[in-house]
């Protein structure tokens, strides 16, 4: 019988196409992949891939068993979220995954406040600005910006991220900021890779192309970047209304504005730790909403 860790290896080595790539997926040797890899060729009797100058190939019997694993992968994720939804006890470890902008911003505060309350789970916070699979594990709950946050996920919509338009106090004039200054004055802008997003869209289409001085491939740096003042930004209100020297000039713009989601996957919603964290995160961003949503200039009491 082909081993379930076999499987995993052809997996790797299709999806990265080298066997470097496949031992740094597995946390394994790079020599022990080719060993691995030419036994179970050895053992089957036939090639798993063709080795060519772009990279390892699978041939039709890999590609099978590429496919094979993947099944196999999606039904060990789905025990794994069964066995884990049957805790009664909020302790254990807590996968969470947000973006840099939220963490740094809105979220590590509630964190703090949750490990008080709830000192036997252990946090286990993901970074990352690609949506990660709740389906197969790769975090437990999700905090996302988003109007679509997955459509076979559970969890609610915590508040709407406002946008707005923020410069430097000390730089600007008192004159209105009117259509006619977004192509007069510098931006701050939005790098390739965040380029389709609604703000990008929405600042191309009033300042233009010419306009934008410098970009950034993470929101989080358009605030440090206005406020050194090397051009105006528009920014979600909760980071330009807590950034010193900065003023917001226009906004909420409608136009820019998403949701702020707290997601889980339905087998782990009633996980004693999920439920205790949904609780206590969904509660202290409901303190935050109107800082949130560009309704209050400065964060509410939100001490403990």
């Amino acid at each position: 019988m082909i081993a379930w860790d076999d499987f995993r290896l052809v997996q790797a080595v299709a999806a990265t196409r080298s066997l470097v790539g496949a031992a740094d997926q597995l946390g394994i040797n790079h020599s022990t992949v080719f060993r691995r890899l030419n036994a179970l060729e050895g053992a089957l009797g036939t090639r798993l891939f063709e080795r060519a100058r772009t990279g390892y190939a699978p041939t039709p019997t890999g590609e099978e068993m590429v496919r094979l694993a993947e099944r196999m992968s999606d039904e060990v994720a789905s025990v794994e979220r069964r066995i884990t939804g049957r805790d009664l006890r909020p302790s254990g470890e807590l996968r969470i995954t947000t973006n840099d902008t939220i963490l740094v911003h809105l979220l590590t505060p509630i964190l703090a406040s949750f490990r008080r309350a709830y000192p036997e789970i252990q946090l286990d916070v993901v970074i990352s600005n690609q949506t990660l699979s709740l389906t197969k594990r790769d975090a437990d709950v999700a905090i996302r910006a988003s109007e679509r946050p997955g459509d076979t996920l559970v969890g609610r919509r915590l508040a709407t991220i406002g946008w707005g338009v923020y410069g430097r106090a000390d730089a600007l004039a008192d004159a209105p900021f009117d259509s006619e200054r977004f192509r007069t004055e510098d931006w701050v802008g939005f790098a390739e890779n965040l380029s389709t997003i609604r703000q990008a869209k929405w600042l191309r289409e009033r300042a233009g192309e010419g306009r934008i001085v410098y970009r950034v491939n993470t929101v989080l740096g358009l605030a440090e970047a206005a406020a050194a003042g090397i051009g105006l930004a528009v920014l979600p209100c909760f980071i330009g209304s807590i950034t010193p020297g900065l003023r917001r000039l226009a906004g909420p713009e409608p136009d820019m504005e998403s949701g702020l989601w707290l997601v889980t996957h339905p087998d782990l919603r009633t996980t004693a730790r999920v439920r205790a964290f949904m609780d206590h995160a969904g509660r202290e961003i409901g303190r935050r909403k109107a800082m949130i949503e560009g309704r209050e200039e400065a964060p509410s009491d939100v001490s403990d």
